[in-house]
């Protein structure tokens, strides 16, 4: 995968490591629990500059933020998956100033737990995840769950039937006889 192909390509080839149902439904909690626990471990990471302290997870958030801002595709979709991942880097600052059991037990909590929950759905694909082939499918992860968000909402559905003429439609793959 290389990083300056477009978000329909980034997604459909996202979507080959995706198409059990059961793996997306653990995607719409695991990643956003990984961003979320990365929010709130990077929150208490400050960086001084000159006349501006600004928080590890900020930064990163910016970072992610300008990526998603720059593929080339629909506006809407990289807007709202800026705006979630910035709601859970808030939520993160919100429960890091605690004491430091509370801001590891958040942040590891929810980092490791959302792990979990991907390779649950993992074992479910009977595939690898995407990230282990391109690290750029770290970023892509929550771009899909937000564009699988919206496809659900009847968003477009031209880019959604080119995701699957790409990458086959979902399914639920029989673990008793996997293929």
């Amino acid at each position: 995968m290389n990083a300056h192909r477009s978000t329909l390509d980034l997604l459909a080839h996202y979507a080959q490591y995706h198409r059990d149902q059961r793996n997306i439904v653990t995607h719409f909690v695991g990643i956003p629990l990984i961003v979320f626990g990365m929010g709130v471990l990077l929150a208490r990471l400050h960086l001084t500059l000159p006349r501006l302290d600004v928080t590890a997870a900020w930064v990163a958030f910016c970072f992610a933020g300008a990526w998603y801002l720059s593929r080339r595709g629909p506006l809407t979709l990289s807007v709202a998956v800026t705006l979630a991942m910035g709601a859970l880097v808030a939520l993160a600052h919100g429960v890091a100033g605690g004491g430091v059991a509370s801001w590891l037990a958040w942040g590891a909590g929810s980092f490791l737990i959302g792990w979990a929950m991907q390779f649950l759905g993992h074992y479910y694909e009977g595939r690898k995840p995407a990230f282990v082939d391109d690290i750029f499918g770290l970023l892509v992860g929550p771009m899909f769950v937000m564009a699988e968000a919206l496809f659900s909402m009847g968003w477009n559905k031209p880019m959604l039937a080119e995701i699957e003429r790409r990458a086959g439609p979902t399914h639920l793959r029989d673990l008793a006889h996997p293929a």
